[in-house]
């Protein structure tokens, strides 16, 4: 059966779709979402989370100027925005799984028991422009964080955050972590007070229908093939020879300052 396929109408927004009995609509975006594979992605990446951070948490964004050591590691992937008009950069996320060594929220808190030995993926550096169609790309890198750990077989995405944004993720249908929703210091993220949160993977479509949750047609029932991260390949993330050579770059440039 064809699909019918629709431009993405700003004026319009998040759209609704129905049952996933009916076959979904395909929807075109005003930008892509890939994942980083070379050093000039990368570089696209940290310019907007570098400005994304700098409008909330100034300080702490000082030290995202140049890429992190988590940029490169194996077990993450870091996932660009681009507008189809001239290539800008419009926002970007990180992944990190647990296949190879801990999350990074790790080193701060002990998990409790019901994440011990589960599958785990922590969403990271979520950045995006200034704007409306900041709000759109937002919820699309989300979506492909939720694709990306229903392609890699994710239990668990684990995300963190401050004051009021915490309250973003509370809306999806994440979950409190610690009792209370307790604020927890977290290194990886200048030791500023964040909230932990949690959402079951194989369970989510579900209980965003059970909610009638008003993004389930986006999430679930829409096809945006602009969000393209391709499969799911741990040895991706092992950085290409001119990534090698982009960190120690970056390093020098660190110990120059």
């Amino acid at each position: 059966m064809e699909q019918h396929q629709q431009p993405f109408n700003p004026s319009r927004g998040i759209h609704a779709v129905g049952p996933a009995s009916v076959s979904p609509a395909t929807e075109r975006l005003p930008f892509t979402i890939r994942r980083v594979d070379d050093s000039d992605a990368l570089r696209k990446a940290v310019q907007i989370r570098h400005a994304a951070y700098a409008r909330h948490v100034p300080e702490f964004a000082r030290t995202l100027a140049l890429p992190e050591d988590a940029d490169y590691e194996q077990d993450c992937a870091v996932l660009l925005a681009e507008s189809r008009l001239d290539g800008s950069p419009l926002g970007t996320v990180r992944i990190q799984t647990n296949m190879f060594q801990p999350l990074s929220i790790e080193e701060s808190v002990v998990l409790p028991a019901w994440l011990q030995g589960r599958r785990l993926a922590e969403v990271t550096r979520l950045g995006v422009g200034e704007g409306r169609i900041g709000r759109v790309v937002k919820l699309a890198l989300i979506k492909a964080c939720f694709e990306y750990c229903e392609r890699d077989a994710i239990d668990w995405a684990i995300v963190t955050g401050r004051a009021p944004i915490d309250r973003q993720y509370q809306q999806l249908l994440f979950e409190d972590v610690f009792d209370g929703g307790q604020m927890v210091p977290l290194r990886h993220v200048g030791n500023i007070p964040h909230r932990v949160m949690a959402f079951e993977i194989a369970t989510g479509e579900a209980r965003w229908r059970e909610a009638a949750h008003p993004l389930l047609g986006f999430f679930r029932h829409t096809r945006h093939p602009d969000i393209d991260i391709g499969p799911v390949d741990p040895a991706r993330g092992i950085a290409p020879r001119q990534f090698a050579r982009m960190r120690q770059y970056n390093r020098l440039a660190e110990l120059a300052a």
